[in-house]
């Protein structure tokens, strides 16, 4: 941290950016004159615990508004929410987005993930560095890092750029994400650059417009005319405006709401049973299972939360939804709401997600107007409202335990499970949390009636399922298809593997996934048939591998993920990450240690440590990925790097 500011004292500029969302500072402070430790003293331990869940909001303003977290600054937002320094600091050290040294005014953020890497990300890193030097936090020859407390804030350039994990931008080509401090409020926003010509990527760090994505449509069945008749998720993407409570209701929204209003909490609750309705969030397991712990907890009161951290690499489902139907998000959600006897609801939006943010708070606005949220939902005695929280860049974010301590305003580390959240959730309270996709399944089935939702699909699987196709195939994009439908279809959907060539394997899940042959094209993608290859369906990612993919290299990046999205709080997944990667490396250097054989039972020993013994998902499935590409021989012994 840089401690070249005397500890404690705010600028004008910090103050008022932190005031602007935290409210006036109540006497608490008045311009530094008081200490940050009389100021706590003045509130109490109660008034603490209700403050600390701003801590995030408040990061982000100061952020947002100066471009980075200074020594003063923290240690005004601390006084303001009566959090201990050191512990606001272990907060903001913890999250990617956030930086406590000096960063340039523009921070681009150029994704190098596995669907990226793919599309020519190493070029742009490379061009970027001819142009601006090494990314921010890299040893910089003759000058001292981004992260060295030495670093004059005079000496800071103007423009910077870091690597990225996926940015939920898989169907658009090499993604970046533009962090610009523009004074106070100034907020981040994202744009597609493709891989060549490195003009457009300089335009945009010059001021100029962003650059037009390479107009692939993100759900290439919502732009043919005449449109895919099977599309019931995505029924209104690319046909409501997004910014119109009037065309959404034009194009059948609101209906689930009204049912589930009429229906009563019961029976919303037993037409998702009738569905059998399972989350689309990787775990599958039963919403009205999930609702009805939630609803028949005496404990009050309740909460809801929807999951829109998005960040398993590959996926991008969720940010298409938010950004083109954010209604059905806030409909979706408030019928969560009604269904399990909460009052109010989060909305937790991946910090890597601007565009879906605001389209989601101006929607939360517009349904508290038109009595959708509020004392009176739609004239009821049912009261609700929504409070949108921005991430700020923690993939383990995403797992709901995390994501409660985020919202608490903590870092986001998991905690162990029992007590699950329907019995001790968000604030110790009552919690049922679904993804995005999962509450769009909610609207559908009521909106046709559970068994009719339960007659889509297959017995096991029921309803649709929304895939994010990229990698090596000619049309990436969003696609929706009735479970039951095979790799094949999908494919061939997203037109093939680009070039005609041949499938030499396929992602499926996200790196929290398993690679697959292409003995595996007719398997039907649903959750028991993948199942019965040792795969999963995850997220919903599909990402194709054809014979000019390097293999290896793609490997690499997924240890490489986990290792650093690592919470660190559980030593066999701290400690097995980064020996997993080690090991990979020696291999992919053709370097083992003692011999091939030996390495690879050293990363299945990590493997099976890893499963059984991590806090969370991220360590039991940081192996999956590795493991299926050495039985399939994609890695190992003998494989050459693809041309």
């Amino acid at each position: 941290m840089d401690l070249r500011s005397e500890p404690g004292r705010a600028t004008a500029e910090e103050r008022a950016a932190v005031d602007a969302v935290l409210g006036a500072p109540d006497g608490l402070w008045d311009g530094g004159a008081r200490a940050p430790d009389d100021a706590r003293l003045a509130l109490g331990g109660h008034a603490a615990r209700d403050r600390r869940q701003r801590l995030l909001p408040a990061l982000h303003a100061l952020q947002d508004g100066v471009g980075w977290l200074s020594p003063g600054g923290l240690a005004y937002v601390s006084a303001r929410l009566t959090v201990p320094p050191a512990e606001a600091f272990g907060v903001a050290s913890f999250y990617a987005l956030f930086s406590t040294a000096p960063r340039p005014a523009t921070v681009l953020h150029v994704c190098d993930d596995i669907v990226c890497r793919g599309q020519g990300a190493e070029a742009v890193c490379q061009a970027l560095t001819e142009r601006f030097g090494p990314a921010l936090g890299e040893p910089r020859p003759g000058a001292p890092g981004a992260d060295d407390p030495a670093w004059d804030r005079g000496r800071v350039p103007a423009t910077g750029w870091v690597r990225s994990p996926c940015l939920g931008r898989c169907e658009q080509g090499s993604a970046a994400l533009v962090q610009r401090t523009v004074g106070a409020g100034a907020q981040p926003r994202a744009t597609s650059l493709a891989p060549a010509p490195l003009a457009a990527l300089l335009e945009v760090l010059g001021g100029g417009a962003p650059p037009v994505p390479a107009g692939r449509p993100p759900a290439p069945q919502a732009a043919r005319a005449p449109r895919d008749p099977g599309l019931r998720l995505l029924r209104r993407v690319g046909l409501v405006d997004p910014a119109s409570l009037d065309s959404y209701r034009a194009h059948g929204g609101t209906k689930a709401l009204r049912s589930a209003l009429a229906l009563g909490p019961s029976g919303v609750i037993r037409e998702l049973e009738a569905a059998r309705l399972l989350g689309r969030g990787g775990a599958a397991f039963p919403t009205a299972a999930k609702w009805q712990a939630v609803a028949a907890n005496p404990a009050r009161p309740h909460l809801v939360v929807c999951n829109a951290d998005e960040s398993e690499p590959g996926t991008f489902k969720d940010r298409v939804v938010m950004e083109l139907d954010p209604f059905a998000v806030v409909e979706a959600l408030t019928v969560m709401g009604f269904a399990c006897g909460a009052g109010a609801g989060y909305l937790y939006v991946r910090g890597e997600y601007p565009e879906a943010e605001a389209r989601l708070r101006a929607a939360i606005v517009d349904c508290r107007r038109r009595g959708l949220l509020g004392d009176r939902v739609l004239g009821t005695d049912f009261a609700f409202d929504i409070e949108c929280r921005r991430g700020a860049g923690a993939y383990i974010a995403g797992e709901e335990t995390a994501l409660f301590r985020s919202i608490e305003g903590g870092r986001a580390e998991p905690r162990n499970k029992p007590p699950f959240p329907s019995d001790v959730g968000l604030f110790g309270r009552p919690t049922a949390v679904n993804n995005v996709e999962t509450l769009l399944c909610v609207l559908e089935a009521l909106t046709v009636g559970g068994p009719a939702f339960a007659a889509i699909g297959t017995e096991g699987s029921t309803g649709t399922r929304l895939f994010c196709v990229a990698g090596a195939v000619e049309r990436p994009g969003l696609y929706e298809f009735a479970f039951g439908a095979t790799l094949r279809q999908v494919l061939d959907a997203a037109g093939g593997v680009r070039g005609g060539r041949a499938l030499r394997a396929a992602l499926l899940g996200g790196v929290a996934g398993s690679f697959v042959g292409a003995d595996a094209l007719d398997v039907p993608l649903t959750f028991e048939g993948v199942r019965a290859i040792g795969a999963s369906l995850g997220s919903g990612v599909v990402v194709a591998v054809d014979d000019t993919v390097d293999v290896m290299d793609q490997v690499l990046r997924i240890a490489r993920f986990f290792r650093d999205e690592s919470c660190g709080q559980c030593v066999p997944c701290r400690v097995g990450t980064v020996r997993q990667e080690e090991a990979l490396a020696r291999l992919a250097a053709a370097r083992p240690l003692g011999s091939a054989a030996a390495e690879q039972g050293r990363l299945d020993d990590l493997a099976q440590a890893m499963r059984d013994a991590s806090i969370c998902g991220l360590g039991q499935t940081a192996a999956i990925a590795v493991q299926s590409a050495i039985r399939l021989g994609l890695i190992g012994p003998g494989r050459e790097a693809a041309p």
